[in-house]
């Protein structure tokens, strides 16, 4: 695939080899059309490109973004699937000197906005097969619905670059020229158990629907989708014989936040003038839809500040779809206190006849369906990150003993020291730490258990760590972070004819000078203890003194810790509420 670009135009080459029909984007006008191979003019600067993510507009006119690095993840019943890796955004406009000074500052603004996004790791795609879609909905399809393009059949919510598309998608005859790209985690492994050699594989869909960062997105939004939502599939190919287990997660689905304000764990609030059961069946009814039967595993503490959350739930959950919907609470952090992670298998065991009800999706080596999976555990935390990847983790290996022994007759023994139990959780670790870095900023907390089957002092040290960088991450970064989503996503569209752009938040007095008055507060108190007078009365007077107006203006600052974290600017009302 190559793109040639001449002042006037680009040219795309179709993703289809031997394709001879060609994307032209009018430069100045942004109209599509289609030519011919023949119509490329010899003058246009050419370059390899791996595809089109889509285009978007910004303060200085419409911008393309094109994919210029991928690497293989593996092969997918016979479709080859690529990482995307390195992006390139490349402006309609020669020039912007047409910009005043503010206009180019907000311009480079929102295209760090869009590379910000474009770094996160976890963009995947393929040419040529549907990756938005499970196994079992992709077996469930209509004649019509095989013959539609990628982009019109895939699953909206987990086409990321959908609002990108939105032009070419318009016209059926260019859809050829672009594919879904879904944001998660995909590995590909050829394994071996007892001289059976088959594929296994793992994918994690990440919802675009409310899709953002850990603390300024939380429960759902009105159309019931919830934050942090992610559809996890594991695979099992044997000869032509394949076995597919699906899970999900998602935050808690009624109206909640939990706005940053400085503290470690800012308190969770629950909305008092919102009518929570409209979102909450509205989610449900959805899910119960695409997925059957629902088992919601609520890992939140039963005290403190999660306890309402929970409580919540639950009350829920008795009032709407009772014969749909099974709500099973346990507290992961009061049962594995300790280090007693051995208490785990409590809720595996809890679960084990509901799991065996639900099955899993399976196609024997003849291409006929045998079994369908009739419902699906839905797993959830805070954060939908640490303790929800550990638990799903358990069920999917749980899950992938019988669909080994069913496909092709290898019974894999967890617990004994050979390769694939170490593949196996390896990758779960590498999936919660993709999720977490997506959601969170940092890497998954308690990986050394999903990675090891065992907790360790190590993992905890980690664990701390990851802590304290999730902790000035989602507070001083993770505006920007959410800015980013929200203008990838078209939640936030860029209005050239608007004067002020919502960039230009002017800061409170108390931002610029409480934060100086502490540092230099601080440094004196230092300076007196370091530098002592001529008597030890005198000193201590000093220190108390600078103490004080330290500690005092910390204290200040804590108060109104919401004015001194990095908020979103461009984020939707609703959101912010």
């Amino acid at each position: 695939m190559a793109a040639h670009a001449t002042p006037e135009k680009f040219y795309i080459e179709a993703c289809d080899d031997g394709a001879n029909d060609v994307l032209v984007i009018d430069r100045v006008s942004a109209e599509m059309t289609l030519a011919g191979i023949k119509d490329i003019p010899p003058s246009g600067v050419t370059r390899p490109i791996c595809g089109i993510m889509g285009t978007t507009r910004l303060v200085a006119g419409m911008y393309l973004i094109v994919i210029t690095r991928k690497r293989k993840v593996g092969d997918l019943f016979g479709h080859t699937v690529w990482k995307a890796v390195e992006f390139d955004v490349i402006s309609y406009k020669k020039t912007i000197l047409h910009l005043t000074d503010f206009q180019m500052q907000d311009n480079k603004t929102f295209l760090s906005m869009l590379s910000n996004v474009l770094n996160t790791d976890g963009f995947y795609f393929c040419t040529d097969y549907d990756l938005t879609h499970t196994q079992q909905r992709l077996s469930n399809t209509s004649p019509d619905f095989q013959e539609m393009s990628l982009l019109e059949r895939a699953d909206q919510r987990f086409m990321w670059n959908g609002n990108l598309l939105r032009e070419i998608t318009a016209q059926p005859e260019l859809h050829k020229f672009a594919f879904p790209v879904i944001h998660g985690f995909i590995v590909m492994k050829p394994c071996c158990i007892n001289g059976k050699v088959f594929e296994w594989i793992l994918i994690s869909r990440r919802s675009c629907f409310r899709a953002g960062v850990r603390y300024y997105v939380r429960g759902i939004d009105s159309e019931g989708h919830a934050a942090n939502f992610v559809e996890t599939e594991q695979i099992v190919q044997y000869n032509n014989a394949q076995a597919s287990f699906v899970q999900t997660r998602g935050s808690m689905p009624f109206f909640w936040s939990q706005r940053p304000n400085l503290k470690y764990k800012p308190k969770p609030q629950i909305s008092t003038d919102t009518n929570h059961m409209d979102g909450f069946r509205r989610h449900f009814e959805s899910q119960v839809l695409i997925y059957g039967k629902q088992v919601i595993l609520n890992l939140v503490n039963q005290k403190g500040s999660e306890l309402p959350l929970e409580q919540a739930f639950a009350k829920m959950v008795n009032v709407t779809l009772a014969s749909l919907l099974r709500y099973i609470a346990f507290d992961f952090h009061k049962e594995c206190s300790k280090m007693r992670w051995h208490r785990l298998q409590i809720l595996v065991d809890a679960v084990s006849d509901m799991q065996d009800e639900f099955g899993y999706f399976m196609v024997s080596s003849d291409g006929k369906v045998t079994s369908e999976q009739s419902g699906t555990f839905r797993s959830n935390c805070m954060d939908c990150l640490d303790r929800t990847n550990v638990i799903q983790s358990l069920l999917a290996r749980r899950s992938l003993q019988s669909q080994l022994q069913v496909t092709c007759d290898a019974i894999e023994d967890t617990y004994k020291p050979h390769y694939f139990p170490f593949l196996f959780l390896s990758a779960w670790a590498d999936n919660a730490n993709a999720c977490a870095k997506q959601y969170a900023g940092t890497g998954a907390l308690k990986t050394d258990f999903t990675r090891t089957g065992n907790r360790t002092h190590w993992g905890l040290v980690m664990d701390g760590w990851n802590s304290m960088i999730r902790y000035y991450k989602n507070n001083f970064s993770d505006g920007f972070r959410q800015d980013s989503i929200d203008l990838f996503l078209g939640n936030y569209t860029v209005d050239e004819t608007d004067g002020l752009m919502p960039l230009h938040v002017q800061k409170d007095w108390k931002f610029l000078l409480l934060p100086v008055i502490m540092v230099v507060a601080f440094s004196m108190c230092i300076i007196c203890l370091l530098m002592a007078g001529d008597t030890w009365t005198e000193t201590l007077a000093y220190v108390l003194f600078w103490g004080i107006a330290s500690a005092l203006t910390a204290a200040v600052i804590l108060v109104n810790g919401r004015e001194f974290v990095d908020a979103p600017k461009l984020v939707q009302k609703e959101k912010m509420d």
